[in-house]
């Protein structure tokens, strides 16, 4: 009686023996993926849970009551699985609230906007799910992908003035944009500009200073002039408004989280290698600049996730317009039913019908991603996805062919193509309007072979440093648009 009394109460799960095991719906693993843009748990069962949530404020937590099972050991481990520097949850209570009905209290560091849905099972090549009950944690302000890139910059801008200027009251705190611009606005105050090699080039806001501590927008009166290195090109800039302006190359590592994608046999993933190639193309992108009639650039890489989370192929699309990104490069690793496959490829979008056979299979099992990753679909806006995925048009097309046949250029000086021209299909991520956008496979990671090679520090290095060069000689034979960055 004193046990069923404690378990009533709501007791904590260390509380109970090891023996306790769950009844009706079984559950099967849980699994935790922090990152900044937000923080997923999933609970897998072998039937649909039933549940009943509630947001508590004050302290923030997420209370979820699990309905028809009891305690199990499965679900004693979430305890244990959530890592301290998690961005959003400081840690995990987990009891039986009921008689069948299982307490699970998510502690939070701060006031969130909990998603919580349920996933049916899904089943594609190697990733494979019963069902799932998932608990997203986003931030009530979500990251915005281009103040990042501007606050990346600010401290590097600031580095080289003489006098590190202090901020303007203008400038509010934690505002990188608005702090960006009013140290900008004081460097350029009554001077020339600092020698800038290091920053290649300041970056020039084109508004008058009075416009850029309050307008929504910056070069939107003026044509993009961005200044010539100093001294990297003996040209000392001297025009007192600086522009911004930057070649942005938005690298989309795929996969993620609780979609792992290709497996090799050796149990290499392919969302850990996709990471790790963007992490050193967007090393080498972050040092590089482009040279066109309007000056030297400097490039900037934005990744759509730079860590073990998954992303949803629309807001991967979204990430890189959001930042008006002049390139998207999706970066994968083929997988097929036989180990004998092998190749790289590069695909491009195809507003018809796909060029092979195997371009409309492969375009198949990558937009099946949002099914194993775990869509919330509820909180999809239909009209949005048919815009943003109907509007591609054949300059856009065109383009990504041209970047795509550079990297197959580039790339069979490392690896055996799998074709040797560039490929379309209706590759979802591939579908931003406005951006030349490709799909590089970089090798079949279900070939022995090449899974090792894949996997190797040294071979990463390599393909990269390939993809970069491609991404050069394109700009060199298809300088950038003229624009600036709105803000």
């Amino acid at each position: 009686m004193k046990r069923r009394a404690i378990l009533q109460a709501g007791g904590l799960a260390l509380s109970l023996g090891l023996h306790e095991i769950a009844h009706g719906a079984g559950i099967l693993a849980v699994r935790v993926w922090p990152a900044k843009d937000y923080t997923r748990v999933s609970i897998e069962s072998d039937n649909a849970l039933s549940t009943q949530t509630q947001f508590i404020a004050n302290p923030p937590r997420l209370a979820v009551d699990i309905e028809g099972i009891e305690l199990n050991p499965a679900l004693r481990e979430l305890v244990g699985k959530v890592r301290s520097d998690d961005p959003y949850i400081t840690g995990v209570r987990v009891g039986q609230f009921t008689p069948g009905t299982v307490r699970l209290v998510l502690d939070l560091r701060t006031m969130v906007q909990p998603q919580v849905f349920q996933l049916a099972p899904v089943k594609s090549g190697q990733s494979q799910y019963q069902h799932r009950l998932v608990l997203d944690l986003y931030p009530t302000q979500a990251a915005d992908p281009l103040e990042a890139l501007i606050a990346e910059r600010m401290p590097k801008a600031a580095n080289t003035a003489t006098d590190r200027p202090k901020p303007s009251p203008q400038a509010t705190d934690g505002d990188p944009l608005g702090e960006w611009m009013a140290q900008q606005g004081t460097q350029t105050s009554g001077r020339t500009l600092p020698d800038t090699a290091a920053v290649k080039p300041a970056l020039r806001p084109s508004e008058p200073p009075s416009a850029r501590a309050t307008g929504p927008q910056m070069g939107a009166t003026s044509p993009p002039i961005a200044p010539q290195v100093g001294s990297a090109t003996g040209i000392q800039n001297t025009d007192p408004t600086p522009q911004l302006r930057w070649v942005v190359v938005a690298l989309d590592p795929g996969h993620g989280g609780e979609d792992p994608g290709a497996l090799g046999q050796r149990g290499t993933r392919e969302k850990d290698v996709v990471l790790q190639i963007a992490l050193r193309l967007r090393e080498r992108i972050n040092r590089a600049s482009v040279r066109t009639r309007h000056g030297t650039l400097p490039m900037r890489a934005m990744l759509t996730r730079d860590a073990d989370f998954f992303i949803p192929l629309q807001q991967r699309v979204q990430k890189a317009r959001r930042v008006q990104a002049d390139l998207f490069i999706s970066i994968h690793a083929d997988a097929f039913f036989t180990p004998q496959a092998r190749g790289a490829s590069v695909f491009a979008l195809s507003q018809g019908a796909a060029s092979s056979a195997a371009a409309k299979w492969m375009a198949g099992q990558e937009n099946r991603a949002d099914d194993i990753g775990g869509l919330n679909i509820k909180t999809q806006d239909a009209h949005v996805q048919h815009a943003l995925f109907d509007m591609s048009t054949t300059a856009q097309i065109n383009d990504s062919l041209k970047l795509g046949q550079e990297m197959l250029g580039q790339m069979r000086q490392l690896i055996k193509l799998h074709k040797p021209t560039v490929e379309q299909a209706g590759f979802a991520v591939l579908k931003a309007p406005d951006i030349p956008s490709v799909l590089v496979e970089t090798g079949f990671i279900s070939n022995p072979d090449e899974e090792l090679r894949l996997a190797s520090d040294a071979y990463q290095e390599q393909l990269a440093e390939a993809l970069m060069r491609s991404i050069e000689r394109y700009f060199q034979r298809n300088p950038p648009l003229a624009r600036n960055r709105s803000a």
